[in-house]
């Protein structure tokens, strides 16, 4: 079990966050609850939780533009709550900078679930390992990527899959896998955060020469990440 990590959950239904709060606590995090937005990227770099829960419907704030503003100054994992049915909403979430989602009415085991899986996801990889893939360099126990001499800023989601993409490169991974694999869960349905995270990375990932993209597209199938071997 995960114990003594903070969670920070923003969510203006005070009934839903107690629970939520109540659940948590009983699985060991220490929980701190914010029922309104307007002060909410404040209360995250004051409080420094290791996850926040952040719902995307709030009244007096937008849960996306407390995402987006979150992302500049903030790199823990975000996990959206959102009644939003449209796949497109959601898109719109991940592109702000949300590692995860879950639907609301919301499950408190499946929340538990996502949390536990992008905690461990967060923390410090057990094999010491330095990644090198031509300029790509992945320092994966301080989670630090160097691209091209230039120190590359990535969420946890973002590193994660830019880890599983490296140590498998030139195989094309399923992106039904890829889905598995960081959630933690069983893939079983269509889920487009994958398709989201890789637009995200290959903008930060941009060569300043006119070069191919790092990762590439093998469409109906997945992903694959072509780097040149430092000796070429």
């Amino acid at each position: 079990m995960i114990a003594n990590h903070k969670l920070l959950i923003i969510e203006d239904d005070e009934s839903l966050a107690s629970l939520l709060k109540e659940y948590l606590e009983r699985h060991g995090f220490i929980v701190n609850i914010l029922c309104e937005g307007s002060n909410a990227v404040e209360s995250v770099l004051e409080k420094k939780p290791d996850l926040v829960v952040l719902d995307l419907m709030l009244p007096d704030a937008s849960g996306l533009d407390i995402c987006r503003d979150l992302r500049a100054s903030w790199r823990g994992p975000i996990l959206m709550l959102t009644a939003m049915k449209d796949d497109a909403d959601i898109v719109v979430g991940l592109e702000m900078g949300a590692d995860d989602y879950v639907g609301k009415p919301v499950t408190p085991r499946v929340l538990l679930a996502r949390i536990r899986a992008l905690l461990r996801r967060g923390s410090a990889d057990e094999k010491a390992e330095i990644i090198r893939k031509g300029n790509l360099h992945i320092d994966v126990p301080s989670r630090k990527v160097v691209f091209e001499n230039r120190t590359i800023d990535l969420t946890t989601t973002e590193f994660d899959l830019l880890v599983l993409l490296a140590v498998r490169s030139g195989r094309v991974q399923e992106r039904s896998l890829l889905v598995e694999e960081l959630r933690g869960i069983d893939f079983h349905s269509f889920d487009r955060s994958v398709d989201v995270i890789i637009s995200r990375l290959r903008k930060k990932l941009k060569s300043s020469s006119e070069g191919d993209d790092l990762i590439k597209t093998v469409r109906g199938v997945g992903y694959v990440l072509t780097v040149p071997d430092e000796s070429l």
